[in-house]
Protein backbone atom coordinates (compact mmCIF):
# COMPACT_ATOMS: atom_id res chain seq x y z
CA UNK A 1 0.00 0.00 0.00
CA UNK A 2 1.46 3.37 -1.12
CA UNK A 3 1.69 6.55 1.25
CA UNK A 4 -1.37 7.73 -0.25
CA UNK A 5 -3.72 5.00 -0.16
CA UNK A 6 -2.79 4.77 3.41
CA UNK A 7 -3.57 8.68 4.27
CA UNK A 8 -6.86 7.92 2.20
CA UNK A 9 -7.83 5.45 5.01
CA UNK A 10 -6.60 6.62 7.88
CA UNK A 11 -3.72 6.12 10.57
CA UNK A 12 -2.68 2.45 10.56
CA UNK A 13 -5.06 0.68 13.50
CA UNK A 14 -1.87 -0.58 15.25
CA UNK A 15 -0.47 2.90 16.15
CA UNK A 16 -4.08 4.27 17.64
CA UNK A 17 -3.79 4.53 21.42
CA UNK A 18 -6.27 2.38 22.81
CA UNK A 19 -9.10 5.33 23.79
CA UNK A 20 -8.52 6.33 19.76
CA UNK A 21 -9.27 2.71 18.29
CA UNK A 22 -12.49 2.67 21.06
CA UNK A 23 -13.43 5.93 19.54
CA UNK A 24 -12.88 4.49 16.10
CA UNK A 25 -14.51 1.83 16.01
CA UNK A 26 -17.50 3.50 17.56
CA UNK A 27 -17.53 6.07 14.87
CA UNK A 28 -17.34 3.45 12.24
CA UNK A 29 -20.29 1.26 13.62
CA UNK A 30 -22.21 4.48 13.75
CA UNK A 31 -21.71 5.45 10.14
CA UNK A 32 -21.98 1.71 8.75
CA UNK A 33 -26.05 1.60 8.22
CA UNK A 34 -25.81 5.40 6.16
CA UNK A 35 -22.33 3.81 4.00
CA UNK A 36 -24.96 0.71 3.31
CA UNK A 37 -27.67 2.51 2.52
CA UNK A 38 -26.83 6.04 1.20
CA UNK A 39 -23.18 5.36 -0.01
CA UNK A 40 -21.31 4.86 -3.66
CA UNK A 41 -19.82 0.98 -4.40
CA UNK A 42 -16.32 2.67 -3.57
CA UNK A 43 -17.52 4.29 -0.12
CA UNK A 44 -18.94 0.79 0.76
CA UNK A 45 -15.89 -1.19 -0.02
CA UNK A 46 -13.53 1.89 1.79
CA UNK A 47 -15.52 1.21 4.53
CA UNK A 48 -15.88 -2.65 4.69
CA UNK A 49 -12.08 -2.52 4.43
CA UNK A 50 -11.55 0.20 7.71
CA UNK A 51 -13.92 -1.39 9.90
CA UNK A 52 -11.41 -4.97 9.21
CA UNK A 53 -8.83 -3.22 10.02
CA UNK A 54 -9.66 -1.36 13.31
CA UNK A 55 -11.37 -4.59 14.30
CA UNK A 56 -8.44 -6.94 13.68
CA UNK A 57 -6.75 -4.39 15.98
CA UNK A 58 -9.34 -5.13 18.73
CA UNK A 59 -9.68 -8.91 19.02
CA UNK A 60 -5.21 -8.70 17.92
CA UNK A 61 -5.18 -6.56 21.81
CA UNK A 62 -8.00 -8.24 23.18
CA UNK A 63 -7.42 -12.25 21.93
CA UNK A 64 -9.16 -13.07 25.82
CA UNK A 65 -11.90 -10.81 25.54
CA UNK A 66 -14.81 -12.50 27.77
CA UNK A 67 -18.13 -12.76 25.53
CA UNK A 68 -21.09 -11.45 27.25
CA UNK A 69 -23.66 -14.15 28.65
CA UNK A 70 -26.44 -13.02 25.99
CA UNK A 71 -24.13 -13.22 23.30
CA UNK A 72 -23.21 -16.64 23.08
CA UNK A 73 -25.35 -19.07 21.42
CA UNK A 74 -26.53 -20.53 25.16
CA UNK A 75 -27.39 -17.35 26.23
CA UNK A 76 -29.13 -16.25 23.46
CA UNK A 77 -31.62 -19.23 23.78
CA UNK A 78 -32.22 -18.55 27.50
CA UNK A 79 -33.91 -15.12 26.88
CA UNK A 80 -37.61 -14.96 26.80
CA UNK A 81 -39.24 -13.36 23.79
Amino acid sequence: MNESEQEHRGVDPARLGEHDLLRELETIHRSRHDTLLYGSAAALAAHDVRMAELEAEYLRRHPDRPPAAGRTRDGARGRTP
